[in-house]
């Protein structure tokens, strides 16, 4: 098997020069700008994972040259190379990138979750620049040490939360960050969508022919196939391989937040909902953080509900079936990915939003491609992104714990529960392990 540590010499030579002096700046150095790559030259990208959010993230990147592709499922295979009949492909990703070399420059990675840090991690170690669906993880430890890692192999990397493209979501940042709305002591996350229960069923199924299951489980226990209950849509309700409706859509939601109060580390999460079950996520799950003042913002709890435990109203307003109200102390803002409202009325009249200071986005693929050739900074990066997928994560590891949590982020560990090390770190499958004993605690 590919050591995932193992990086070629000239690979190691193309990026420890450029790469120092760049990350002291702030930006994420590439490949492609060590190599002085021509801005008109497209890259070339291999593809881990091909239907479904994949085929999406696959059209988003079509303008450069979709060199490699690779899925467990032969029939999403084979319905991808049709439409990229020169690509390459594989099955198995360790073997892709430790067989690809130079001849890719980066890796899109649209797996299910419990693939996204082992994939992600052996490209970055051969030096490829990655793009990673949400969430980045399936654990903590491991969008820590995905985030330590891109950052010292110098690499562009992106998350697909798409949404953080969107203007509106610029707009509102602004108005936060412009502090219209007074001070920000509360805000609420809510999405009505439901990836949760079931039972593991006795016994098991032959897999269809054109699915390698084995590769399919990679890190995850061994456990029989089913047919409708794992592959290919439910796989996130289970805890194995994802996080449920909170591993789905936090990313997304909590974005908006997370992005307009500068927020990184909670300190402590509480959650509500059925009592925890061992294999699934809940139909619907409430979690509480507590994240403290941070640049001279006050301390501030967020809220999140999912499921069957959405509100109808929120600071005293009615709301839709999903989105984010920020509650200041001159002024209520709720928001989603495409419009905002000020509340209350009285406020909404008279209200004038700031000058536009973030740049709209050029798009989220076109920011990661930029970045790739250029060496320009993302606004989504592992650093970023990592610290948000930890936060958003944290309220499964709370509601599996079954009690509130006290957490240390500048050390990766709950203080007040041992037993939640369990599901901040996890064990490994033989042959897919990620080294997480490697993983950087500083913040």
């Amino acid at each position: 098997m590919l050591d995932p540590r193992r990086v070629d010499r000239r690979d190691f030579l193309k990026t420890s020069g450029v790469g120092t002096a760049a990350l002291a700046a702030g930006v994420w150095t590439s490949r492609a700008t060590a190599e002085s790559t021509s801005p008109n030259e497209k890259l070339n990208i291999a593809c881990i994972g091909t239907a479904n959010r994949a085929a999406a993230d696959i059209a988003g990147l079509a303008s450069q040259n979709i060199a490699v592709l690779c899925d467990v499922d032969q029939n999403y295979l084979d319905r991808a190379a049709q439409k990229f009949p020169q690509a390459r492909t594989y099955a198995d990703y360790r073997e892709m990138i430790d067989q690809e070399g130079d001849r890719i420059d980066a890796v899109m990675v649209g797996t299910t979750d419990h693939h996204h840090a082992l994939a992600s991690l052996l490209a970055i170690r051969a030096g490829k620049h990655v793009y990673c669906e949400k969430p980045l993880t399936h654990t903590i430890a491991e969008a820590r040490l995905l985030a330590a890692e891109a950052k010292k192999y110098g690499v562009a990397t992106q998350m697909g939360t798409q949404m953080h493209a969107t203007n509106n979501y610029r707009r509102v940042v602004e108005i936060v960050q412009a502090g219209l709305l007074g001070d920000v002591t509360e805000v609420h996350v809510w999405v009505g969508k439901s990836w949760g229960g079931g039972e593991r069923p006795e016994g098991g199924k032959e897999p269809p022919a054109a699915l390698s299951w084995d590769l399919w489980l990679g890190p995850a226990p061994e456990r029989p196939f089913w047919p409708g209950r794992y592959h290919p849509a439910q796989w996130r309700r289970w805890w194995d391989f994802g996080n449920g409706t909170l591993g789905d859509m936090g990313c997304h939601f909590m974005d908006l937040p997370f992005w307009a109060l500068k927020l990184r580390y909670p300190t402590r999460c509480v959650t509500e909902g059925p009592a925890p079950h061992a294999e699934t996520a809940p139909l619907g799950l409430t979690a509480h953080y507590d994240f403290p003042a941070r640049e001279g913002m006050p301390a501030v709890n967020l809220t999140w509900y999912d499921g069957n435990r959405i509100p109808r109203t929120v600071a005293g307003e009615r709301v839709p079936g999903n989105g984010v109200m920020f509650v200041g102390s001159e002024a209520k803002l709720y928001a989603n990915y495409s419009s905002y409202r000020v509340f209350p009325a009285e406020k909404a009249a008279s209200f004038q939003p700031p000058e536009q200071t973030i740049p709209n986005s050029i798009g989220h693929y076109n920011e990661w491609i930029k970045a790739c050739r250029e060496g320009s900074p993302t606004t989504c990066n592992f650093d970023y992104s990592g610290a948000l997928t930890e936060s958003v994560l944290l309220g499964s590891v709370a509601y599996r714990v079954g009690k509130p949590i006290d957490w240390d982020g500048e050390n990766l560990q709950v203080t007040n529960s041992p037993e939640a090390d369990q599901y901040i770190r996890k064990q490994y499958r033989a042959g897919w392990e990620v080294a997480e004993d490697q993983v950087a605690v500083e913040a």
